[in-house]
C-alpha cells in the first residue's frame, strides 16, 4: 500500500509569500559577484533559505482565498524583502557615491575597467568601491545581521500581515540621506587639497609661463589623489562600521526581535 504525499494548503502558501520576501532582500543585497553569474544559484539559495526557515513560519488558515489577495500578499512580501535589502545596500552605495565623487575630480574617471560584478565598463574608482564594500560586508559581520533582520521580519510581520507604513518610508529616506554625507566625508579631504593643488600650480603657471605645467597638472593630482587614498583607506571601516551601526539600529527597531 503505498502512502500519498499530501502538503496542507496553507503550507504551500506561507512557503510562496517567504520565498516572495527573501527573493526581495537578494535583489539588493550587496553580495559580491551576485550579478555577474547566473541567475539560477541564487534562485536556488533563496529556495534552500526558505527552507531553512521552516520553523520560523506562523500557522497560516487561509480562508475565502481570492486570486487578488494572493497577488497583494506577494506584492507585499516582495516590497518587505526589498526594504531589507535596500537598507543594506545604502552601505555599498555610500562607498560607490565617495569614489565618484573623487574620481571625477582626480582625473581617474577617464580610465575604466571592466566591473567584475556588472561585467560592465565603470570608472577605476568606483569598481574599488564596490569591491571594498563586499569585502566589508562580510568583515564586519552585516550578512547576519541582514539575515536576522529578515528572520525578525517573520515574527514581526507574519507571511500576508505586512502593510507599508509612513514611519518606515520616513525611516528609509533618512537613512539614505546618509549615503551622500557619507560619500561627501571621505571624497571632500582629497577634493579640498586637489583644490589647493590647482590653485598652487595655477599661481606657479601664472609666474613662470615657460614651465608650461598645464601639462603635468593631471599626473600630479591623480598621484596626490593616491597618496591620500592610502591614509583614507585606514578610517573606511570605522566609517562603514558606524553607518552600519545605523541601518542595523533602523532594522531592530523596524523588525523586533521575538518575545517568547
Amino acid at each position: 500500500m503505498h502512502a500519498s504525499l499530501q502538503v496542507p494548503v496553507a503550507t504551500i502558501l506561507a512557503f510562496v509569500l517567504v520565498l516572495s520576501r527573501i527573493l526581495g532582500v537578494f535583489v539588493f543585497l550587496p553580495l559580491p559577484g551576485k550579478d555577474a553569474g547566473p541567475s539560477m544559484p541564487r534562485v536556488v539559495l533563496a529556495f534552500a533559505t526558505s527552507l531553512a526557515l521552516l520553523p520560523q513560519w506562523a500557522a497560516m488558515t487561509p480562508t475565502d482565498l481570492t486570486p487578488g489577495l494572493v497577488v497583494f500578499w506577494l506584492i507585499s512580501e516582495l516590497g518587505l524583502g526589498l526594504t531589507i535589502g535596500l537598507l543594506v545596500s545604502f552601505l555599498a552605495e555610500a562607498l560607490t557615491v565617495g569614489a565618484h565623487i573623487l574620481g571625477l575630480q582626480a582625473g581617474y574617471a577617464y580610465a575604466s575597467v571592466i566591473d567584475p560584478t556588472t561585467q560592465a565598463d565603470s570608472d577605476v574608482l568606483q569598481v574599488l568601491a564596490q569591491l571594498t564594500g563586499g569585502l566589508l560586508f562580510f568583515a564586519t559581520g552585516l550578512d547576519h545581521s541582514a539575515i536576522r533582520a529578515f528572520v525578525q521580519s517573520i515574527h514581526s510581520f507574519p507571511p500576508g500581515q505586512f502593510l507599508l507604513t509612513q514611519d518606515l518610508v520616513l525611516s528609509v529616506v533618512s537613512v539614505s540621506a546618509n549615503v551622500f554625507s557619507l560619500g561627501l566625508r571621505l571624497a571632500m579631504p582629497i577634493v579640498a587639497l586637489l583644490l589647493m593643488t590647482e590653485i598652487a600650480l595655477a599661481l606657479l603657471a601664472k609666474l613662470s609661463p615657460q614651465l608650461q605645467i598645464g601639462h603635468s597638472s593631471a599626473p600630479i593630482k591623480m598621484l596626490l589623489a593616491l597618496l591620500m587614498l592610502v591614509s583614507i583607506f585606514r578610517v573606511i571601516p570605522q566609517l562603514y562600521e558606524g553607518y552600519a551601526a545605523q541601518i542595523v539600529h533602523v532594522l531592530n527597531a523596524r523588525f523586533p526581535a521575538a518575545r517568547h
